[in-house]
């Protein structure tokens, strides 16, 4: 009786998508892009329901990717509500699209709501007996409110099976950070063995380490930021020469806007001299200013919808960067800025922009920028190194491809060479996603 219910609800859903969709919501479930841009702006409602849904939901239902990407980059409502109750993050799990399920909670959707029936998406995905199952449960998803949808009409065998993957899921976690600054699992990799070379130490080498994983205004969490930020400085102290004292790693509540202004406009120019070498690193999320296109990183107290009176403009950081004498400084950003997701916010209601990093941007000749991202991408995170995918490469570029000198000086343009087509090539080939590593600025030979 449960399997005939069943297929009566899955055959009602299929009609209302075949009957009841709006020329907006067809062009989606479709994935034809060109017709819906040509929809979108002629000013069709892109949060226009019917029966089944918004045009999100059609796109959903099919695994439409692209057409998932142009909705929620025109102002679609992530967590809007179609036919049964459903989100699109119900609709994405249906149809175990696993790419789209990652989109949307990069985006800010919810992970457990449940529907009509008592089904939250990890329910529906372990009811299909689809993949989505593991990725919603390494995403967040709780396996009990799955588990009780699931009994509650005596589908057992569907809970069984998140019973069973929650287990393998735990037990492929290696160890829990105990840390108070890390709540995820940690995942060894080969970055984290540092490489047996050292360099000479420079007394003159300072260093500003930021990783912010968790935030104040309960932001989506940044995964892996703060033991970015722990390992990179442990590359700068064993690796590259930087005395220990000269290093400031700040993490989560350690990083708020008043640590940013009293390190990057004080204690660097308290310490730099003519012949220093600055790194400066960034681990967590960005955000854009919508009205005036700048670029902000977020501190621990930041909030995107007060991003002026709230974050920390890059433009800030690169003008107190110019004053400083030194030799050589690099700014390694493991962030975007686009609002797209990923590791960016935006305030609610607000739409992605397109950047140019670069635009009204001046560099003083002695330094380089590196940055994750192009300015209308998402910066991801390498979910099977427990790494941020930039961070991952520039490690191991560090470590494997020679780019460090004795004298503890980088050779910017091998290290950007190798990570720059690394870093594209697993974002298209896991994430089927464009990320495009960012050099700018003085390049050192």
């Amino acid at each position: 009786m449960k399997k005939l219910s069943e297929a009566i609800c899955i055959l009602l859903l299929l009609a209302l998508l075949a009957g009841c969709a709006g020329p907006l919501q067809d062009a989606a479930y479709k994935g034809d892009i060109r017709t819906m841009t040509k929809l979108i702006d002629d000013g069709a409602d892109i949060n226009e329901s019917s029966s089944a849904g918004p045009a999100l939901h059609y796109a959903c239902y099919t695994c439409q990717l692209e057409a998932v990407k142009l909705l929620l980059g025109r102002g679609a409502n992530v967590n809007a509500i179609g036919f049964n109750n459903w989100t699109a993050v119900h609709a994405a799990a249906w149809g175990g699209c696993n790419d789209v399920i990652r989109i949307l909670i990069d985006k800010g959707a919810g992970i457990d709501p449940v529907d009509d029936r008592g089904y939250s998406p990890l329910a529906w995905a372990a009811d299909r007996g689809n993949s989505s199952v593991k990725l919603l449960i390494e995403k967040g998803a709780d396996p009990d409110i799955a588990i009780n949808g699931l009994i509650k009409h005596k589908n057992n065998s569907a809970a069984k099976i998140v019973e069973q993957a929650a287990m393998r899921v735990r037990q492929g976690k290696t160890q829990i950070a105990t840390n108070k600054d890390s709540s995820y699992a940690a995942v060894k990799s080969d970055v984290d063995d540092l490489p047996a070379i050292k360099t000479r130490p420079n007394k003159n080498s300072y260093a500003i380490v930021i990783g912010i994983e968790q935030y104040r205004q309960k932001l989506p969490k940044a995964d892996f930021a703060v033991s970015d930020a722990k390992l990179v400085s442990e590359y700068l102290t064993k690796v590259m020469g930087f005395p220990e004292e000269n290093i400031v790693t700040l993490t989560n509540e350690h990083a708020s806007k008043s640590d940013f202004e009293k390190y990057f406009e004080k204690w660097l120019s308290n310490n730099a001299e003519k012949d220093s070498t600055i790194f400066i690193y960034y681990s967590g999320h960005g955000a854009p200013n919508t009205k005036t296109g700048d670029a902000y990183l977020v501190p621990y107290d930041g909030d995107p919808s007060f991003i002026e009176q709230t974050g920390y403009p890059l433009r800030k950081l690169y003008e107190s960067l110019n004053k400083l004498p030194a030799k050589e400084i690099i700014v390694a950003l493991d962030s975007c800025f686009s609002g797209a997701g990923g590791r960016s916010v935006l305030a609610k209601g607000a739409r992605p922009l397109v950047m140019n990093l670069q635009s009204n941007m001046v560099l003083s000749k002695n330094m380089t920028v590196m940055s994750a991202s192009a300015g209308d991408q998402i910066s991801s995170t390498y979910d099977e190194k427990g790494h941020g995918l930039f961070t991952y490469f520039m490690l191991k570029g560090i470590k494997n491809e020679d780019v460090v000198k004795p004298d503890g000086f980088i050779k910017m343009d091998d290290l950007f060479g190798y990570i720059k087509p690394q870093v594209e090539r697993i974002a298209r080939k896991q994430y089927n996603n464009e990320q495009t590593p960012q050099l700018m600025g003085a390049k050192n030979n």
